[in-house]
């Protein structure tokens, strides 16, 4: 069934959308914003790929490798769907070039096989680790993906987290705003839990709608 939604999504014009503008801004290796022709700002994840967290290995080389390759460029942006952060998710192209794919093509991303099935992307990230290219050069031990990574922190820092007593609060299943009962809880599941999705906009204040109208 998720092979059939992303070829789908893929392969459907009604739901891809062209959009095309000067990027100003990069977060990280897969994201960054477009500043559309008609003075839009978008927030843009790259699709089917993903890249080393900033903290971890390699992290901030591929956002170097996004930057140099598009940074102050004018580029077009496939936008095939959106993410639950409300980013949209596409491919970007420089002219010719495949960004999402030269980025794979120079060992500073990975194919993100659970939103992936492109057999293209597959084979250029097995010619760059084959060719030890970017992340493909560090120790085995540090050649882990991002999305595992990323769980693993959150395990980690979960397993950590002191229960709040006084409120009732614990790391548990909540992931979203709309699970949350108070702006306390929300805080709590954004300092204690590492629940960084509640803080969309990175300003340290947790489900903006809740926190906002206490």
């Amino acid at each position: 069934m998720r092979q059939l939604t992303i070829l789908l999504l893929m392969l459907t014009p009604s739901l891809a959308t062209a959009l095309e503008g000067k990027v100003i801004s990069i977060s990280d290796g897969d994201t960054l914003t477009l500043l559309t022709n008609n003075k839009k700002q978008v927030k843009i994840r790259l699709a089917e790929i993903d890249t080393p967290e900033k903290a971890q290995p390699y992290g901030q080389k591929a956002k170097q490798a996004l930057s140099s390759m598009v940074f102050q460029k004018t580029v077009k942006a496939d936008v095939q769907t959106k993410d639950k952060y409300g980013r949209s998710i596409a491919h970007i192209y420089l002219g010719n070039t495949w960004v999402n794919a030269e980025l794979v093509k120079q060992g500073a991303a990975w194919v993100y096989d659970h939103y992936s099935d492109s057999k293209k992307l597959k084979l250029y990230e097995s010619e760059a680790k084959t060719n030890k290219r970017g992340i493909w050069t560090l120790p085995l031990t540090q050649q882990v993906p991002p999305w595992e990574w990323r769980r693993n922190k959150r395990t980690i820092t979960q397993s950590k987290a002191k229960p709040d007593y006084k409120h009732g609060f614990s790391c548990g299943n909540k992931k979203y705003c709309k699970h949350m009962t108070s702006c306390e809880e929300a805080k709590f599941y954004l300092n204690q839990c590492n629940l960084t999705g509640l803080d969309r906009d990175k300003d340290g204040i947790p489900c903006e709608k809740l926190c906002r109208s206490n």
